[in-house]
């Protein structure tokens, strides 16, 4: 049987970085994953830029029943700590909008960093091996894997969520949390786009392609980003933030612009250009194609100067707080995240490791802790990752 100090499943972001601390202080390390070359969500991120962190990181951009869980690990590696070492790779970067960071290069840039760094630090990596069953043994651990058992002191479970199956995803790590009978918060889909009902979608389907900016509300939550009309319902990156925080039943509403705004608008349009199309007012602020559909939803006919004041204020209201019933999201499939995960109420905050089960940790998308769009996910990859490699 292998034996060796430390196993990590999983050869994503969380558990690469996780590695590559804990081999630095002398652990013999093995990482284990399924697929075929390492940090596959890092290489396809961001365009293939890698989103890799965001310079507004603070509790509140995390999703959590216990949001001030991931403080700990984000206080203690921060942002500008892998900006720090992005840099002395020389690996170049730049800030998009809402202080997301993307690599000036390819993201591979960073896969191949956290391999070089992974190999320097003694550690050992296996692709193309399936995990299986982890149990314990005496005061350690045997991980059963298609290569053989592996023995091991601490286990470090890195195994991601669903999201993109089609990369391999799977519930491994929460079904490994369960068998040590951690309870698993409920999982589902995160920063995906929402779907609707036949007659609401053939309605919306004349608009696809159409990208406006909006502020999108539901659940609480608000996001000003661009909203992207599709064949399939709503995306863009307002509908994908918006998404983490909407359940199946609640209402999402779209404010185009300011209502009353819109309203000084129509009415001034009203006295300059009475013969006009509303449409034809409303495409000053709106691309023509909504313009003409919102037209047609606010039930108007005839030129702007037939319109009345109530007409124009139902127009006004539609275009300041558009309500729309998405009936679901088009679930793990195209989900950049998971929601949910490993209950952190029985993880240890600074160390990750399950309280009742001395040895064993969980980190990254694992756990439930789940970041804004906009490199938050990663922070908490690198984050967890660090804290648990300070202590496995």
């Amino acid at each position: 049987m292998e034996k060796t100090d430390v196993v990590i499943l999983g050869a994503g972001a969380a558990g690469m970085f996780c590695a590559i601390e804990a081999g630095r202080r002398g652990r013999r390390v093995l990482v284990i994953d399924h697929a075929r070359a390492p940090g596959e969500k890092i290489r396809i991120s961001g365009g293939g830029r890698c989103n890799f962190t965001n310079l507004g990181i603070a509790p509140d951009r995390f999703l959590s029943r216990n949001p001030r869980f991931a403080l700990s690990a984000l206080k203690r590696f921060t942002q500008w700590d892998f900006i720090a070492r992005l840099d002395a790779e020389g690996i170049a970067w730049h800030e998009k909008t809402l202080g997301q960071l993307f690599c000036d290069g390819s993201a591979t840039q960073i896969v191949d960093m956290l391999v070089r760094q992974m190999r320097e630090a003694g550690v050992t990596l296996w692709l193309s091996t399936e995990p299986g069953e982890v149990r314990r043994d005496g005061g350690g651990f045997v991980v059963d894997t298609s290569r053989g058992a592996v023995s091991a002191a601490s286990v470090v479970v890195a195994t991601g969520g669903k999201s993109i199956p089609k990369m391999g995803a799977s519930g491994y790590g929460y079904r490994v949390a369960e068998s040590f009978g951690l309870p698993v918060v409920e999982t589902r889909p995160g920063l995906v786009p929402l779907t609707f009902a036949t007659q609401e979608l053939d309605l919306l389907k004349p608009l696809a392609g159409i990208a406006v900016p909006a502020r999108v509300s539901a659940g609480g939550a608000a996001f000003d980003e661009a909203v992207l009309f599709t064949h399939r319902g709503l995306s863009g990156p307002a509908i994908l933030q918006i998404s983490s925080y909407w359940r199946e039943g609640m209402p999402v509403t779209l404010r185009l612009a300011q209502g009353s705004e819109v309203l000084q608008m129509l009415r001034r349009g009203r006295d300059e250009q009475a013969r006009s199309a509303v449409r034809t007012v409303l495409a000053q602020i709106l691309p023509e194609r909504l313009a003409r559909h919102l037209e047609g939803r606010a039930g108007i006919e005839g030129p702007l100067g037939a319109q009345s004041n109530a007409t124009l204020d139902r127009l006004a209201s539609l275009i300041g707080a558009w309500e729309l019933r998405p009936v679901g999201t088009e679930g793990y499939r195209t989900a950049e995240v998971t929601l949910g995960g490993v209950d952190n109420d029985h993880l240890d905050a600074r160390t990750l490791q399950a309280r009742s089960i001395p040895g064993l940790h969980f980190i990254g998308e694992a756990v439930d802790v789940t970041g804004w769009l906009g490199g938050y996910n990663f922070q908490w990859a690198w984050s967890s990752g660090w804290a648990a490699g300070q202590v496995v």
